[in-house]
C-alpha cells in the first residue's frame, strides 16, 4: 500500500507565481493545505499579452516568499515535506528556470527527492484530485497555446486523438479581443461583453465541422472576425458584443462537434460497463461559463459525466502541480536527477505526429 505522502508544489510557467502543499493518503485522498498564487495581470495588461523578461524577473522577485506563505499555511515545515514537485514544462523558458532551480536547491538543501513536472500533465490529473476519477478518462485541455483532445489511459499514459492544426482557442480569444479593443486577458473580456450581445448577428465559421478527424482549427474564425469588423467600422459597443456573442457561438457549435465525435470514439473503444464515462475540461478557457455550458449538455446527451475543476484550477496554479506529483511518487515513478533541463515544448502524448511548431525546441503539439 502507498504511505501517506505530502508534496511541496511550485509553478512558474507563465504569468502566475504559485506554491502549494498538498496530501495523499493510502487510500489515495486528498488534502490541499495550502494554495497561494500571485497574478501578475497587472504587470502585463499595459502590453495586451505576457512579457516574459517581466514575467520572469517578477517571479524571482516573489517565489522565495510565496514558499514560506504556502508552507506556513499548511502548518508544515520543510523537514515534514517527502518531496517538492516543479513545472519543469511547457511554458517560457525564463519563468521554468526560475521555479526549477528554486525545486532544485531547495531538494538539495533540504535532501528531498525532485519532480518535474509537465504542466499539462498537471491539467490533466486535476480531475482526480477534486472528484476521485478512476482511468481511463477523455480531457479537452484548453490551456495556454494548447487545444487537445486527449486520451488518460494512466500516470504518464496520455494519447492525443486531436490537436489544434493552426491557433489554440486560448489564442483565438485573445486576439479577437486585441482586434476589437478589448483588455487583456481575452476570453474573460470577450465573455463579458458576449452576454449582452446578439450571437446571430454574424455567421461566423465552424472550422472542421463535419469532418472525422478529432482536430481543431481557429485560424479562419478569428480572420472572418477580422473582416466582419473592418466591414462595419467603427464599432459601437453593440457591435462589439454582437461580434463577441457570434464568435462565441462558433465556438461552441465547432466544439460540439468536435467534442461529440470524440465522445462516440471514447464509447467505442470503451463499452460502457459500469459508471458512466466521463468527458474532463482542463485549463484557462475552462472558466467560460458559455463553453461549460455547451460541454455540459453535450455530456448530458451523451451519457457522460462533465468534470471541470474549480475556477481556482483552471488557471495556473501549484496545487495541480503538487498532485501530478503525489501522483507519479504513488505509482512508482522515481525522482529526477538534479540535472534535469527545463523544456519550454514538452507535449503529453511524445508519440503523436506533430502538425505544428516544430524546431529546435521539439514540438509545439
Amino acid at each position: 500500500m502507498v504511505p501517506f505522502l505530502r508534496i511541496l508544489g511550485i509553478e512558474t510557467s507563465c504569468d502566475e507565481t504559485a506554491a502549494a502543499v498538498v496530501e495523499r493518503d493510502a487510500e489515495g485522498h486528498s488534502k490541499v493545505l495550502s494554495d497561494v498564487v500571485l497574478s501578475q495581470l497587472d504587470e502585463h495588461s499595459a502590453y495586451g499579452g505576457v512579457v516574459p523578461e517581466i514575467a520572469a524577473r517578477a517571479h524571482v522577485e516573489a517565489l522565495d516568499e510565496l514558499i514560506e506563505e504556502a508552507l506556513a499555511r499548511a502548518n508544515v515545515s520543510l523537514a515534514e515535506v517527502d518531496a517538492i514537485a516543479a513545472t519543469s514544462g511547457p511554458g517560457l523558458i525564463g519563468g521554468l528556470l526560475v521555479g526549477l532551480m528554486t525545486g532544485k536547491a531547495i531538494a538539495r538543501a533540504a535532501g528531498k527527492p525532485l519532480y518535474a513536472v509537465n504542466h499539462l500533465e498537471g491539467h490533466a490529473l486535476t480531475a482526480r484530485l477534486t472528484d476521485g476519477l478512476a482511468f481511463p478518462y477523455l480531457m479537452l485541455l484548453v490551456s495556454g497555446g494548447h487545444t487537445q483532445l486527449i486520451l488518460v489511459r494512466g500516470v504518464g499514459q496520455y494519447e492525443r486523438w486531436g490537436t489544434t492544426i493552426d491557433d489554440a482557442l486560448g489564442e483565438a480569444f485573445d486576439k479577437t479581443a486585441k482586434l476589437l479593443g478589448l483588455p487583456y486577458p481575452g476570453g474573460p473580456a470577450v465573455e463579458r461583453m458576449a452576454r449582452d450581445g446578439n450571437p446571430d448577428r454574424f455567421n461566423f465559421p465552424r472550422p472542421l465541422v463535419g469532418e472525422a478527424r478529432l482536430d481543431f482549427s481557429f485560424s479562419g474564425l478569428k480572420t472572418a472576425v477580422r473582416q466582419a469588423a473592418q466591414e462595419i467600422a467603427p464599432l459601437s459597443d453593440q457591435d462589439i458584443a454582437d461580434i463577441c456573442a457570434s464568435f462565441q457561438k462558433a465556438i461552441s457549435r465547432t466544439l460540439k462537434d468536435r467534442i461529440g465525435r470524440g465522445l462516440q470514439r471514447f464509447k467505442t473503444e470503451f463499452p460502457v460497463t459500469g459508471e458512466k464515462p466521463a468527458l474532463v475540461v482542463a485549463g484557462g478557457v475552462a472558466a467560460n461559463l458559455e463553453l461549460r455550458g455547451t460541454l455540459q449538455t453535450l455530456c448530458d446527451k451523451n451519457g457522460f459525466r462533465f468534470i471541470a475543476p474549480p475556477l481556482s484550477l483552471c488557471t495556473d496554479n501549484a496545487v495541480m502541480i503538487a498532485w501530478a506529483g503525489l501522483e507519479r511518487m504513488a505509482t512508482g515513478v522515481q525522482p529526477d536527477t538534479l540535472d534535469v533541463q527545463p523544456r519550454s515544448r514538452w507535449p503529453l502524448d511524445s508519440k503523436a505526429e506533430t502538425l505544428i511548431g516544430f524546431g529546435k525546441r521539439g514540438a509545439k503539439a
